[in-house]
């Protein structure tokens, strides 16, 4: 009987290994993808929860349980997007010990992902809800927590302190390296004017342009140049 007993122990999973309703990662993931997609095709306003659970292969109930509504939902989206491209971008300057190459090295990383059509089809998104949605269109580029620019500002700040760059504002500064990262190329896609992804040269035109602009304006230029800085030059 004893031996019998200890067999069911362990034939019965209980309640060990099991998520507590609404917080299984894997499940709450399978719903974000599949909303992303139905947003993508569909745009928010056409887009349903009925057709979320069709293309999640959930219950509606399923849905409710992780999220209140299509809002709620596609600010999970944003959220999402926003942390991915900023622990990208993070990773890419963790390892930049040069200001020049730490720059080129996020200006391609950033003008690349910025023009690709998953990020300009999400931006139209975005866009498309931001009289309906507008306090999570300004968390989508204005958040308080760690962001693309955050991210940047603080490579700044870290080469001002080396005495590498001459920089008051760094949050400016960071702004600015962006803007003139992404060219015009990111308002082009946004609009239309522009159907293809810029070619890698003309990225690459841009961003050491960009560079050039940057480092004349905050460079320290008593510090010896690198082989490096040359490169990009």
């Amino acid at each position: 009987m004893a031996r019998q007993t200890r067999k069911l122990e362990r034939s019965d999973p209980g309640p060990a290994g099991r998520f507590a309703a609404g917080a299984d990662p894997v499940k709450r993931e399978q719903i974000i993808d599949g909303a992303k997609r139905v947003f993508m095709k569909l745009g928010f306003h056409a887009a349903s929860m009925n057709d979320i659970t069709r293309e999640a292969g959930v219950s509606k109930g399923t849905i409710y349980v992780y999220f209140q509504n299509k809002e709620d939902l596609f600010g999970a989206i944003v959220a999402q997007e926003r942390e991915r491209i900023t622990l990208r971008m993070r990773d890419i300057l963790a390892g930049s010990e040069e200001v020049e190459d730490g720059l080129y090295r996020f200006g391609m990383g950033f003008a690349a992902h910025i023009t690709s059509p998953q990020v300009i089809n999400a931006m139209r998104t975005v866009i498309g809800v931001v009289d309906r949605m507008p306090s999570l269109c300004r968390q989508f580029f204005n958040s308080s927590s760690m962001n693309v620019r955050t991210v940047l500002d603080d490579f700044i700040k870290r080469h001002v302190a080396l005495g590498n760059i001459k920089v008051e504002d760094t949050d400016l500064a960071a702004r600015q390296f962006i803007e003139m990262a992404s060219g015009t190329f990111f308002k082009f896609r946004l609009f239309g004017d522009l159907q293809d992804v810029p070619p890698q040269k003309e990225l690459d035109h841009v961003v050491r342009g960009a560079i050039r602009v940057f480092m004349a304006a905050y460079g320290n230029h008593d510090a010896p140049v690198t082989a490096k800085a040359r490169e990009h030059a």
